[in-house]
């Protein structure tokens, strides 16, 4: 860490403590060359990722119409709350490790089917109903198939 007092960059850590409920670090430092002391924090960098919607508006990202949209698939059927925040997470980390600002939201969309397809079946085929806008019992019907056939 550079000194603000004479811009040497030999700075050593006297003390460390943690600040606003552990969310971030206050470091007390002092400079090896001018011997001023001075004080830094340290605090996790916010990935604010942004989703294309498909009309081409941005929207900040929300777990919470993930959660909304795997509760309503799952609705009635044997799936854990548990099992459900546990595909969110793992969608939410996945988006995260991208370490892009902007991601479309059909991708946020196949993540999450790729992820029921796994968790229970029904939900599935209900998430793809409405994602995928199916307009009549064919479509309904094809993709049906295709996920008999996938195993």
């Amino acid at each position: 860490m550079k000194c603000p007092f004479c811009d040497n960059l030999d700075t050593k850590v006297i003390d460390s403590r943690p600040k606003e409920d552990g969310h971030a670090i206050r470091r007390r430092r002092e400079c090896e060359v001018c011997g001023k002391r001075f004080t830094t924090y340290e605090k996790i960098e916010e990935n604010i990722v942004m989703v294309i919607k498909k009309d081409g508006r941005r929207e900040a990202f929300d777990r919470n119409k993930l959660i909304n949209g795997i509760v309503k698939a799952c609705e009635k059927r044997p799936v854990a709350v548990a099992d459900m925040e546990r595909v969110v997470d793992e969608i939410e980390k996945q988006i995260n490790n991208e370490m892009s600002k902007e991601i479309e939201s059909t991708r946020i969309g196949e993540m999450l089917m790729e992820a029921l397809k796994e968790l229970d079946e029904v939900a599935y085929v209900r998430f793809a109903s409405v994602y995928r806008q199916f307009t009549d019992v064919n479509t309904f019907i094809k993709e049906i198939e295709k996920l008999i056939g996938n195993k």
